[in-house]
């Protein structure tokens, strides 16, 4: 009962929102509270029940923003003719670099080891650069003001969603082999790091998708606004309803994306709730809380780290591809850790850590006090002042406040929230 009233209230601000405000709010509010929950469930499965405390969230969401790019968008070819497989094959002799310097580190004894691997980084890393250099230079000039970069496969852009996940994947991975196994505060400075680095290469790096120039007009799952206010059969339809065309386009594209949106989000809900009560999920409950005993009963603790390390990556990765894809654009410098760590952190805290519905129901929640928090505190502090006069520095000062009440609430709710129900408000079983 206490599940299905929290979610009945959340459902109710959303609704109340669309009442109150404008039905074109409250879906804007819903489709982000639909990614944003997906987004939580995965830290959730690192956190909640495992125990992984990963601090580059971020990281993740762009690569999985970068996808949507590398596979949705139609390729270049003058920039692809220009340094396109040069700069193919640069990665790939950086990779094989990495490769034998790890193989060497491996085979060689230790007295050699060490200048083995100096040299091959070494000598790779200059023959990495000699090749990728000038490719990257002739790409970028490849009409700069539209393109300069080799753009992506082409492919529809529903398939960046699972391609968004494989490469988050892919980055837990290189993440986890080197910090899992390691001390927890290890695995937080590298998830940090790692993120970083992932939005420091999207804002420089031209050539693979505009970086700080954007890319705009994505491709999209759903008609244009303004190809059905030109189908003379929909505006026909909005009318008999009693909508005029731009507002029931509007609508229509929106909840477009929340059937899709919500699709996604149940069937991840469903393999979350799967592998919790599964025996895999009972053993990872249980190394999270004594690896020791784990371990002693003959548990690879490091191996079902990463695997859940993975997972968790997997479904931010797949948010992430699912947020660009409903903003038509990809803007790096977007990218900040306040919104893309911080706040999906306070969702699981405020949900419920080890619970999935919990998380959920955080994403939710939290995503909502996040947009309305502002309009409601100039609402608060234009009651607040008005019985001052004119001018005042006071009345200036609150009212110049308003757009720091966002920042506040978020955390006198999780002081609340940890102060009266310390384990969520939907604690794990």
């Amino acid at each position: 009962m206490r599940t299905l009233a929290l979610f009945a209230l959340v459902a109710a601000l959303i609704l109340g929102t669309g009442f109150v405000q404008s039905w074109n709010s409250a879906l804007i509010i819903l489709n982000m509270g639909l990614v944003s929950a997906i987004m939580a469930l995965g830290v959730n499965l690192q956190w909640g029940l495992a125990g992984l405390f990963n601090v580059g969230v971020m990281g993740f969401v762009a690569v999985g923003g970068l996808a949507v790019v590398l596979t949705s968008v139609a390729p270049v070819p003058e920039a692809w003719a220009a340094g396109g497989w040069r700069v193919v094959a640069a990665l790939a002799l950086g990779a094989a670099a990495i490769a034998l310097s790890v193989l060497a580190w491996k085979r060689l004894g230790r007295g050699l080891r060490a200048i083995a691997v100096l040299i091959i980084a070494g000598l790779g890393f200059v023959a990495y650069r000699a090749l990728l250099d000038p490719a990257v230079a002739a790409i970028e000039a490849v009409n700069p003001a539209i393109s300069g970069n080799i753009g992506g496969l082409g492919l529809p852009v529903l398939l960046a969603w699972p391609v968004g996940g494989l490469l988050a994947a892919g980055v837990a991975w290189v993440i986890g082999k080197t910090a899992l196994g390691l001390r927890s505060d290890y695995l937080a400075i590298a998830t940090l790091g790692i993120a970083e680095i992932i939005v420091a290469v999207m804002k420089n790096e031209d050539w693979l998708a505009r970086g700080v120039k954007n890319m705009i007009g994505l491709p999209r799952p759903v008609p244009y606004e303004v190809d059905l206010q030109g189908d003379p059969a929909f505006v026909e339809r909005a009318a008999s309803f009693g909508f005029d065309a731009t507002t029931a386009s509007t609508l229509y594209v929106k909840i477009g994306y929340s059937l899709m949106f919500t699709a996604v989000l149940v069937a991840l809900l469903v393999l979350a709730q799967l592998a919790l009560n599964s025996p895999w999920g009972r053993m990872m409950r249980a190394i999270r809380d004594n690896e020791e005993a784990a371990e002693a009963m003959g548990k690879d603790v490091t191996a079902r780290h990463l695997q859940v390390f993975i997972l968790g990556s997997m479904l931010c990765g797949i948010a992430g591809a699912m947020m660009t894809t409903l903003d038509g654009q990809l803007t790096p410098s977007s990218y900040q850790p306040l919104r893309y760590t911080f706040l999906i952190w306070v969702m699981v805290i405020v949900g419920g850590s080890g619970n999935n519905l919990g998380a959920v129901l955080g994403g939710f929640l939290v995503w909502f006090l996040w947009v309305q928090v502002e309009p409601m505190g100039q609402w608060f502090m234009g009651v607040v002042t008005a019985g001052m006069a004119d001018g005042s520095w006071l009345k200036d000062h609150l009212l110049g406040s308003v757009q720091h009440m966002r920042l506040l609430t978020m955390g006198v709710i999780m002081l609340v929230v940890l102060r009266f129900a310390p384990r969520g408000l939907l604690p794990e079983r």
